[in-house]
């Protein structure tokens, strides 16, 4: 009895635990710092409809600190990510030129 060897794992069992604890460890990065910085082609698109449809609501509901306040970041895929308002977005020459669908809201004055 004393030369007896129990079962070992094998090689299968070991490159699944392996590749188990990898993805686990990507899970909690992505979760953790976010997935546009552990694998930034996945989030590479634009975010323009979801501005627009926020400034539209925003203008609709005369919310005016969410269309002259709130600083969103915008991405459309070409220029660097930036922050603006809806504001900003809909009346700056710089902005109003890249086409970005954003239309003024004449229900609202900005301070």
């Amino acid at each position: 009895m004393i030369n007896k060897k129990g079962q070992g794992m094998s090689i299968s069992t070991i490159v699944l635990l392996v590749l188990g604890l990898i993805i686990l460890v990507v899970l909690v990065l992505g979760f953790i710092l976010g997935w546009d910085k552990i694998v930034p082609w996945i989030g590479g698109g634009t975010n323009l409809n979801n501005i627009a449809t926020a400034c539209t609501t925003a203008c609709s509901t005369n919310s005016v600190y969410d269309y002259c306040s709130v600083m969103r970041e915008v991405k459309d895929g070409e220029n660097d990510k930036f922050e603006a308002n809806c504001n900003d977005l809909a009346t700056k020459p710089q902005y109003v030129s890249r086409g970005y669908g954003i239309s003024p809201c004449p229900a609202i004055t900005c301070p």
